[in-house]
């Protein structure tokens, strides 16, 4: 794609297609760590295709049961501490009624965020902490069951490092690889061979230093400062935050489901607070700055011309 004076960097407002109007027959697995990050990774993407007649399916690896509460209407109320387990399935049956999407819990154990040097272990028995295979079966057997075109996931470093990110990366790319291979995984159904991966990017640096330029020429306080900032420092020992290798492939016209994505969202209220970053970019200003979602095009088994504006390029979905 070539630069262009739009506030998306290197975004040629005429290479972004928008997406057909029917894409009945096709199947779309997207592969999550905890319930949440449907909505805020890909969510506009998934209602947009949804709307167009496809099937999307989000599988949640672990039930989040290890994560913090993060919205204090939330934290003061003491069933939210009793079952934080119920409250997130709760959210979760919520979020998907509003993106029109399937579900699917895997049924794995959140392994948490370890914190501290060093980092303590995984809890025993945690999705993380599991064998590859182990912990691929499942997702094995709901790919040969569900028959996806494609898969969603994240990249090597999890979009960020959060250890049931990184293990949701690898049994994405397991599944990918062997669901199709009638002597691997017996016993989880007949083979299907999915036809790509993509990873999300949600975390896109781009897209955080085009909203927060937005903000800053508005003359407006920005959120994203201090990420911006940490992005481009290193510590006292030279490192930095991980950011991925890949670059974009792959941008998906989803404009119009900003607000379905920010609903979902919502209504994650242990995990999303009405005032978190989030939201500081409202959907109108979004669609003039980033009217689309990135994605990476890891591996594919058909033939699929880059850039693209749909995952299903180069996919018989119709037989």
């Amino acid at each position: 794609m070539t630069s262009t004076e739009s506030p998306a960097p290197g975004f040629d407002p005429s290479l972004l297609a928008p997406l057909k109007d029917d894409y009945t027959g096709l199947r779309i697995l997207a592969v999550h760590a905890h319930p949440d990050d449907e909505s805020s990774k890909g969510a506009s993407t998934m209602a947009a295709y949804v709307a167009r007649g496809a099937r999307v399916m989000v599988a949640s690896m672990t039930g989040g049961e290890r994560g913090d509460i993060l919205n204090e209407a939330v934290n003061n109320n003491p069933a939210a501490h009793r079952d934080l387990a119920g409250v997130r399935r709760s959210e979760m049956k919520q979020a998907a009624e509003v993106l029109g999407i399937e579900h699917r819990w895997i049924g794995f154990v959140d392994s948490g965020l370890p914190e501290g040097a060093p980092l303590p272990p995984l809890p025993y028995g945690s999705f993380a902490s599991l064998p590859l295979e182990q912990a691929s079966a499942p997702l094995v057997r709901l790919v040969r069951d569900f028959k996806p075109h494609v898969i969603l996931t994240y990249d090597e470093i999890g979009g960020y490092p959060h250890p049931d990110h990184i293990m949701t990366h690898r049994v994405s790319v397991e599944a990918f690889e062997k669901a199709g291979d009638a002597d691997a995984y017996p016993g989880t159904g007949e083979p299907w061979q999915v036809s790509k991966i993509y990873y999300d990017r949600a975390f896109n640096f781009d897209r955080v230093v085009a909203f927060h330029s937005y903000l800053e020429g508005a003359g407006l306080e920005s959120p994203f400062a201090q990420w911006v900032a940490m992005s481009m420092e290193e510590d006292i020992e030279g490192y930095r935050p991980p950011v991925s290798r890949h670059q974009t492939t792959t941008r998906i016209s989803s404009a119009d489901y900003f607000e379905k994505r920010d609903a979902a969202l919502l209504a994650h209220r242990s995990q999303v607070a009405p005032d978190s970053l989030f939201f500081a970019v409202s959907p109108e200003v979004q669609r003039k700055i980033w009217p689309f979602e990135d994605y990476v095009l890891a591996q594919s088994r058909v033939e699929s011309e880059l850039p693209e504006t749909c995952f299903s390029t180069g996919i018989d979905y119709h037989s």
